[in-house]
């Protein structure tokens, strides 16, 4: 007989972990032979962070421009997040909504007091909570509004981006999501975004929610026209169907106010939160509404394991002392002013629109000067980390702790590879 195979020993070079890494293509090549090819990242392999700033493995140094797609709003490491984090893990990390812990009541008081609403209900994931508030609002609209049993509808947007779930791709229009998932979900309708008249005209006995972004952001940074917020405030209220706001990447400061909803003074039925609400360091999602909606809920209905567990709370009372000082916000307003005057100032002639909101920018490529990915690539041997979308959108969205200085150099830099030309 041979020996039991001990768990811990590797069996070759390549399961163990200790094995070296002389160069950032070997650690590519490693991901790429076993990891499933769901994405197409920049070339630079990043180990370590601070601030605004990342280094690779080689020692290169990179202003990051991407920030997680919001999710490191208030940059990499920031010291305050990292000491709840190491405060909380001498104590206890997870217990699931089985028994109680002593930081999920405190973390659910303070994200509704900031959202000015009544509950919270934890998730970990942005397309969890989308999720979430899907079968929140339908099982509102049972209950509530009194809508025919399994026939509840909920209308989304047109280029909208939600998640990849497969609820989620069942209402999208982007053939890189949908291709190859279909059965698909039922009970959605699609409308205009930013069309507020068209969202009227969908709405049926049977509509009990509409779920949307208040600035589309995997679409390419797309800003509603004025008021649209405060149209859709008031014909949810008056047709009787929630308002859902997933404000997962514009939430807690992006935008250069707290929520998206604020620059139209206006208060969704529901926030949909993630990202930056786990500083970067811990996914943490919630969905945020009033006891008259989440109370629909009860024991059994939904849940998560890692939901509200303690070290999640305690970097998410942390990101909350944060967004409480108004700092990111004000830092969001006047930095991302001072980035879309430049962009638009000094951009060459093949960019053909840049759209803005608070420190978040989306730079329009004319097709025939190349794909937005070819000026991210250059932008990359700069020392630049931007992202494309689309094809033909740069999407710029520093942490909001970038300093001016380190702003102007990533804007002069971009300027500079726009104005290379068009990329054979």
């Amino acid at each position: 007989m041979t020996d039991d195979v001990r768990l811990d020993a590797p069996t070759n070079d390549t399961m163990n972990p200790e094995t070296p890494h002389s160069t950032a293509a070997d650690f590519i090549a490693e991901e790429g032979r076993f990891s499933a090819p769901n994405y197409h990242p920049l070339p630079v392999v990043v180990a370590h962070a601070e601030g605004a700033w990342v280094t690779d493995v080689d020692g290169k140094r990179y202003l990051d421009l991407l920030s997680a797609y919001s999710a490191l709003n208030f940059g990499h490491r920031h010291p305050s997040l990292i000491a709840a984090m190491h405060n909380q893990l001498d104590h206890v990390t997870l217990t699931s909504r089985a028994v109680h812990n002593d930081l999920f009541g405190s973390f659910a008081r303070e994200l509704a007091d900031v959202c000015g609403m009544d509950m919270v209900l934890p998730m970990n994931t942005g397309a969890e909570a989308v999720e979430t508030a899907i079968k929140t609002s339908r099982k509102w609209g049972y209950d509530v509004k009194g809508v025919t049993p399994e026939s509840a509808r909920i209308i989304v947007c047109d280029g909208n981006f939600h998640g990849r779930t497969t609820t989620i791709v069942s209402f999208s229009d982007d053939e890189t999501a949908r291709g190859g998932f279909a059965p698909f979900t039922p009970g959605f309708d699609s409308v205009p975004y930013g069309d507020a008249a068209a969202l009227e005209a969908a709405i049926t006995p049977d509509t009990v929610g509409f779920l949307f972004e208040p600035v589309q952001g995997e679409g390419g940074i797309i800003v509603p026209p004025p008021s649209y917020l405060r149209e859709v405030r008031e014909i949810c209220t008056r047709h009787n169907i929630l308002m859902m706001a997933d404000e997962i990447q514009t939430g807690f400061g992006r935008t250069g106010e707290t929520f998206a909803c604020d620059h139209e003074n206006v208060k969704p039925d529901m926030y949909i939160l993630g990202k930056a609400l786990g500083g970067g360091i811990m996914p943490l999602s919630a969905v945020v509404a009033d006891s008259t909606i989440l109370g629909v809920m009860t024991p059994g209905t939904h849940g998560s394991t890692f939901g509200g567990n303690p070290l999640a709370c305690a970097v998410g009372l942390a990101v909350l002392r944060l967004v409480r000082t108004g700092e990111f916000q004000r830092r969001s307003k006047e930095l991302g002013e001072h980035l879309a005057a430049r962009l638009r100032a000094e951009s060459p002639a093949h960019v053909r629109e840049i759209r803005s909101i608070g420190l978040w920018a989306g730079i329009e490529i004319d097709p025939a000067a190349g794909t937005a990915r070819s000026y991210c690539d250059r932008l990359l041997e700069r020392g630049i980390i931007v992202k494309d979308t689309h094809s033909t959108t740069m999407r710029v969205a520093p942490p909001l702790s970038i300093s001016r200085e380190d702003l102007d150099h990533a804007i002069n830099e971009i300027i500079a590879v726009l104005n290379e030309g068009p990329v054979a």
